[in-house]
């Protein structure tokens, strides 16, 4: 569905990503990890057209995408949740909905709002109240929702557990599992807590300093002794 090929991207002058490659597939959820620095937020914003792309292509569904304006990949079946300012925290909940779903039909927009509500009924009980005093793992799901009423084929999350209380986060985590099982979505994660992540991914990509360091299984990543230990901070069990 979505392929990066080999893809150089920064800010301006300042490249960040080098020779970046990645496949994110229906239904598959794929995780990118790294240490701090290593350009896993900057791919996300490259995939949406936010940064300067020097060489390579993005391609979704076959469409190029790599050199379209934000607007227009944001039409084209992409969701992206940046790890901040994600929601607009002084208007309502139901107006964060109607802000993400503006271009959606009345009907069309309150069928979907139902069905994505039965992901995170608690929300039914904070419809009419503004984001601001949400919880942040509230707030997440206000904010995955707002992805939802979009009708995407891939969503892409960046850091959605950052400063979530432990119940929220696996929550969030199991949500983001099952719209790749359940719902047939491509999903691909940046995540703090490696681990977890991988636990729960299919495919797994390692950036160290702007480039791939790993391409396979999040199965394969999390078992190897070396580039576990080293970039992610992840013992190996049994060793």
């Amino acid at each position: 569905m979505l392929k990066v090929d080999a893809v150089s991207a920064g800010y301006g002058k300042l490249q960040i990503l080098t020779d970046i490659s990645l496949e994110a597939s229906p239904g598959e959820l794929t995780v990118v990890v790294g240490p701090n620095g290593s350009g896993k937020s900057t791919l996300l914003k490259t995939i949406t057209g936010l940064t300067n792309i020097y060489k390579g292509t993005v391609t979704f569904e076959g469409k190029t995408l790599s050199g379209l304006p934000p607007n227009v990949i944001a039409r084209s079946g992409l969701a992206y949740l940046p790890q901040t300012d994600s929601v607009f925290t002084q208007l309502s909940v139901t107006e964060n909905f109607k802000m993400a779903a503006y271009t959606v039909s009345k009907g069309d927009f309150e069928t979907r709002l139902k069905d994505s509500l039965e992901i995170f009924p608690q929300l039914n009980s904070y419809l009419g109240s503004k984001v601001v005093n949400l919880s942040g793992g509230e707030r997440q799901m206000v904010a995955m929702t707002m992805a939802l009423l979009r009708n995407p084929q891939l969503i892409m999350f960046d850091e959605p557990t950052a400063n979530l209380s432990p119940k929220y986060a696996t929550q969030v985590l199991k949500t983001i599992q099952s719209l790749a099982k359940e719902r047939g979505l491509s999903i691909i994660l940046v995540e703090q807590n490696a681990r977890r992540a991988l636990e729960i991914g299919d495919g797994a990509y390692l950036l160290v300093g702007g480039r791939n360091a790993f391409k396979g299984t999040a199965k394969e990543l999390l078992s190897h002794q070396e580039l576990a230990k080293l970039y992610l901070g992840v013992k190996v069990a049994g060793l």
